[in-house]
């Protein structure tokens, strides 16, 4: 009786072992394509149970663990874009401030410019 029991065993075993490799194959190919992973994603990639990815803790903490990578990889992604947005919109604002700076010095310039032609003029109208 007990060599029955272990060959029950050892099919089970077998049988969780094709399993942890049909998610193994699933997981690789979803992240080769950049496909998003979790259970569900797996679950349709590898033919294996829901209950199997969530019942089996090393398979289980597999997916949440790339499953929390991917989502921190999007936030790092939006912010990094969010910075460049707001790097962007800085430097338009120095550019336009700078502008507005340049404008006011033409103009100032302009003025001494009418200023020193009508002192020449007057000088040479005098002499």
């Amino acid at each position: 009786m007990s060599n029955k029991l272990r060959g029950l065993q050892d099919y089970w075993k077998n049988k969780t072992n094709i399993a942890i490799e049909k998610v193994d194959d699933a997981i690789i190919t979803l992240a080769t394509n950049g496909e998003k992973i979790n259970f569900n994603t797996v679950y349709k990639k590898s033919g294996v149970s829901k209950n199997f990815l969530y019942s089996n803790e090393q398979v289980k903490r597999r997916i949440e663990e790339l499953r929390n990578k991917q989502i921190n990889h999007e936030i790092n992604q939006r912010a990094k874009f969010d910075k460049t947005a707001k790097s962007k919109d800085v430097i338009i604002q120095a550019k336009d401030k700078k502008i507005a700076k340049l404008e006011e010095e033409n103009i100032q310039l302009k003025l001494q410019i009418k200023f020193l032609q009508t002192k020449l003029y007057e000088d040479f109208n005098n002499t």
